[in-house]
């Protein structure tokens, strides 16, 4: 259904097999610019624990709906949910970052990442905080994967190396 000369309308079916869900669509010169239900980022949450899961997902449901500086908050909190799931001390996120990392083997770049995720939910959380440019969707988009690979590093590795264990042939008795 077209609604003027640049928009059109209409309803899909999810190409996700496991869904095959009802979506509106909202198209700009043939080009997807808004679904309802909003699309969001996939997030495999096997081996996760459950306050860092939920918290993490409603980071990616406030950033499929576009509420950036609510996603941004959300991220933070997942560091948080992290730090309190590994006993962390410190009084600010900053510190209890920096007991994490002497608990945890992780790459620096994800180390120094969660520092840049904190600093980015401080943005969002306070108006005086003026670390990042914007709180955007480029912003949200890199802090989201930085967070997915963060979550895979210390929850799923493990799980993923243990699957692939498993599937080992059994070795012989020995005589």
């Amino acid at each position: 259904m077209g609604i003027g000369d640049q928009f059109s309308c209409g309803q899909r079916m999810c190409p996700n097999p496991t869904c095959h869900g009802h979506l509106f669509v909202v198209l700009k010169n043939a080009i997807l610019i808004k679904t309802y239900p909003p699309v969001r980022a996939d997030f495999n949450s096997d081996s996760v624990p459950e306050d860092v899961k939920t918290t993490f997902e409603e980071a990616l449901d406030c950033h499929a709906n576009g509420c950036f500086v609510a996603a941004a908050i959300m991220v933070r909190r997942t560091l948080e949910e992290i730090c309190h799931e590994r006993g962390t001390k410190g009084d600010k996120l900053n510190a209890r970052i920096k007991d994490l990392e002497s608990k945890i083997v992780l790459p620096r770049e994800l180390i120094e990442a969660m520092n840049e995720l904190r600093l980015l939910g401080n943005d969002a959380a306070h108006i005086e905080a003026k670390t990042f440019r914007n709180i955007s969707r480029e912003e949200l988009d890199v802090a989201i994967e930085f967070t997915k690979e963060i979550i895979k590093g210390l929850y799923q590795y493990s799980a993923l190396l243990d699957r692939m264990r498993s599937l080992k042939s059994p070795k012989p008795d020995s005589p």
